[in-house]
């Protein structure tokens, strides 16, 4: 219990400060999910973070157990990810002036995980250590704290998606908005990676 009680807090701690700006993404994507023709659901939001931040941890715990499976200096070139996500709905919302084509720029279960992927690269220089230092019982304790985290991140950016404001500006600027918010995204992970 003693274990529990000394690692939930800084579980939470280390979830939040690793995660923070998935609240944005997040929500985008439940605003595409609601102003599309349903190229994107609600569920596939819900379950890609799952699977993405599952592989981030799965891959921080074969780190701390030694294993270095991906090099700092290559974790930057995940923002490539986003940010080609962001250059294609650029180019639809270019190519469809008139807004007739959705800007989607996440697809379905694929395309949102793979974002989860890219936007937490950087967990991972976080959660390696981190595991290495706490040990297995800690480590564990911390994996489930982040489930319930995580599903407290897509509640809280499922609500704003729903926002009538939200949605409305979406409606108006979200073919150029959406892209360019993922661009951002693609460019501060490179950026964050920069010795």
């Amino acid at each position: 219990m003693h274990d529990v009680l000394r690692t939930v807090p800084g579980a939470i701690g280390v979830f939040a400060a690793t995660n923070v700006d998935d609240l944005v993404v997040i929500t985008v994507l439940f605003l595409a999910a609601r102003t599309t023709e349903r190229q994107l659901r609600g569920w596939h939001v819900w379950v890609g973070q799952y699977i993405g931040i599952g592989v981030l941890v799965a891959i921080s715990v074969a780190a701390a157990a030694g294993l270095r499976l991906v090099p700092d200096r290559w974790v930057g070139l995940l923002g490539v990810i986003p940010f080609g996500l962001g250059l294609v709905g650029l180019i639809r919302a270019w190519r469809d002036p008139d807004g007739e084509e959705p800007p989607v720029v996440a697809r379905g279960l694929v395309s949102v995980t793979a974002l989860a992927i890219a936007n937490g690269g950087d967990n991972v220089a976080v959660y390696a250590p981190t595991f290495r230092a706490i040990g297995w019982t800690s480590t564990a304790i911390s994996v489930v704290v982040f489930a319930v985290c995580l599903a407290a991140l897509c509640a809280v950016g499922e609500w704003l998606g729903a926002r009538r404001p939200i949605v409305a500006l979406v409606e108006r600027w979200g073919r150029w908005l959406v892209p360019l918010v993922f661009m951002v995204i693609g460019v501060a992970i490179f950026v964050e990676t920069l010795p």
